[in-house]
């Protein structure tokens, strides 16, 4: 994990969850939060995750495991702390999950190290 890639993935995340949270904040009434956000929350989580995931670079499945780890982070936090350091805590594990994505090396470097053991 690098420092540079986990303010990369942090910052990716918080623009991609700001924009949908900021629409919903304006567009609809604060009951429908009350009644529906349980479920909302968690599924504008995972997509927000998959659309970074993208951004970065990273594999589907990866990016999935990402948003659960930090959805799971910022879940339990929310339920101590609420829900603004929730999604703060969220988002920290999502990008040091993601920042921790090692990219597989080239098929030519694959092939010539295994040509070179004996």
């Amino acid at each position: 994990m690098t420092a540079r890639g986990f303010w990369r993935a942090a910052a990716v995340q918080l623009v991609v969850v700001a924009v949908p949270f900021a629409i919903l904040a304006v567009t609809v009434s604060h009951g429908f939060f009350e009644d529906y956000g349980f479920a909302v929350g968690p599924l504008l989580w995972v997509a927000c995750a998959l659309v970074s995931g993208r951004v970065l670079g990273l594999p589907l499945r990866f990016s999935l495991f990402c948003a659960a780890a930090g959805g799971v982070a910022a879940g339990l936090v929310l339920l101590v702390f609420g829900h603004e350091v929730g999604i703060v805590a969220g988002i920290g594990v999502f990008a040091a999950c993601a920042s921790g994505y090692e990219r597989p090396a080239p098929a030519r470097e694959r092939v010539g190290a295994q040509s070179s053991t004996p």
